[in-house]
């Protein structure tokens, strides 16, 4: 038994419809399958090609009218009696995962340029890091400089009070 399944609605593509499809047809161990989204003026479709048993093909037909992936929106599915050539279900699987590597391939050459990007920026701030800590560190040595000579001057001013100091208690004493 051979079927022609047409899904319209504003949103069966890019929902993952075709790959539902394929495995609810593998598991009603369909062996001819294929599903292709196409445009036409009522919106978007995704016309499907059965071919096998027709027990299996009247078990598939019931879940695609009934089953859709989350994210999809469907206003009509129409059933037709199909006569022509179907796909193997394993080389339509072989024909999905190159679609899929087409709509991969840019996409991971996009982040591969993002990551390059980010990491000449990173690049950037580690060099800009260090020299934040290059100065904290001038400004670290600059401060202990500046303590010491203070704890010079302290001591410098703590010994002319101490000599003031003896200086009155020998006047007192009468010690010269």
């Amino acid at each position: 038994m051979k079927l022609l399944i047409t899904i319209i609605g504003p949103k069966v593509h890019d929902v993952g419809y075709r790959y539902f499809l394929m495995s609810m047809a593998m598991a009603q161990r369909i062996r001819m399958f294929e599903a292709h989204n196409l445009e036409s003026v009522m919106g978007e479709e995704v016309l499907v090609l059965v071919d096998g048993g027709e027990q299996e093909i009247k078990a598939f037909r019931a879940l695609v009218e009934t089953k859709r992936p989350e994210r999809a929106e469907v206003s009509k599915v129409a059933v037709d009696d199909y006569g022509g050539e179907v796909m193997k279900i394993g080389e339509y699987a072989q024909f999905c995962a190159t679609v899929q590597m087409n709509k991969a391939i840019p996409l991971l050459l996009s982040v591969n340029d993002n990551l390059l990007s980010m990491n000449d920026k990173m690049d950037s701030m580690n060099d800009k890091m260090e020299a934040i800590v290059r100065g904290q560190e001038d400004t670290t040595e600059e401060i202990r400089g500046l303590r010491d000579d203070l704890a010079i001057r302290n001591n410098i001013e703590w010994q002319k009070r101490m000599e003031k100091d003896i200086r009155i208690i020998k006047s007192k004493m009468g010690i010269r």
